[in-house]
């Protein structure tokens, strides 16, 4: 595997690249069939609209909770003022580090944060049902996701620990999976998420088509995720530990040091959008109109809120 598919010269197209952009353009397409199905007051315009804003702030919290988790990676220990000052030409540490998003991390969970505030944006900006729309990208999110996750394959990050079961995967030692155990199986992880994001997708067009009140599908979304996502932590290696800004893999510390940000962020996700569905019983289908007897007059037409 190699996380270069063609290079010609300076110019590299890359899996992971390669994958945000099929990502974005099923996600295009899916969100349009949706909007036409479900008979929205919105156009393909409209949708570009929302991924000409959504995309540049998911990236940018993306990046910004990975590196408040991971602040030890960006600063000259027991020097600040130094750090304010390492130039941008040294790469990955100091204020150059956090810009360089090419050095490594993006969090998911950050780019979920800041699609939920595009979300609102939009919503707002087009005065429809915050709601609604996001029920109607939900699945497209999801298979977004397990997308990137094979680019994370190729890439050899997101990558998991030892393992002796059959599955498990020896990466190059070019790749970051093979810089940190080289020669060894290890878990595939970013597979693991993969393989689970697509079911969650299957679950959500499956039931795109049900009743349910506005929130339901995106409900279950993040309820699924969440679900996954703590339980893939458990074979990851490059876990974030949540009060350290450290990698979790190591001995000889507390609990509190070494619980798993991702972790406790899905269990705080879960928690939070169950306690949404069941307080306001969005699983509750909704009844179909019913069929007026003939001498009532037909109802006027109403516009998609």
């Amino acid at each position: 595997m190699s996380p270069i598919i063609v290079e010609i010269g300076p110019v590299q197209i890359r899996w992971y690249g390669l994958m945000y952009v099929v990502a974005i353009i099923v996600g295009i397409i899916l969100t349009n069939y949706e909007v036409k199905r479900r008979k929205l007051n919105l156009t393909l315009d409209d949708i570009l609209d929302f991924v000409l804003i959504a995309i540049p702030i998911a990236i940018v919290f993306a990046r910004l909770y990975y590196v408040f988790f991971r602040w030890d990676a960006y600063y000259v220990p027991g020097d600040p003022l130094r750090t304010l000052f390492i130039p941008f030409s040294e790469g990955c540490r100091g204020p150059g580090g956090i810009v360089n998003i090419w050095c490594g991390g993006l969090a998911i969970h950050g780019g979920l944060l800041g699609g939920a505030i595009a979300l609102w944006i939009f919503t707002r900006w087009k005065k429809i049902s915050f709601w609604q729309f996001a029920d109607v990208i939900a699945p497209a999110v999801v298979l977004g996701q397990a997308l990137g996750r094979f680019g994370n394959f190729m890439n050899g990050d997101a990558y998991g620990t030892p393992t002796d079961l059959p599955w498990g995967i020896v990466f190059p030692r070019n790749s970051p999976a093979g810089q940190a155990y080289p020669e060894l199986h290890i878990h595939p992880s970013m597979l693991y998420e993969l393989f689970g994001n697509l079911i969650i997708f299957g679950v959500l067009w499956w039931l795109r088509t049900k009743p349910f009140k506005p929130g339901f599908l995106v409900s279950v979304y993040v309820m699924a995720y969440s679900a996954l996502r703590f339980v893939v932590e458990f074979t990851r290696a490059d876990a974030l530990c949540l009060l350290t800004g450290t990698r979790c893999l190591q001995t000889g510390v507390g609990f509190l040091e070494s619980l798993r940000t991702a972790q406790v962020v899905s269990v705080l996700l879960f928690l939070g959008f169950a306690w949404f569905m069941f307080s306001r019983r969005l699983y509750e289908q909704q009844p179909a109109e019913q069929t007026l007897p003939a001498e009532s007059p037909p109802p006027q037409q109403r516009t998609a809120e």
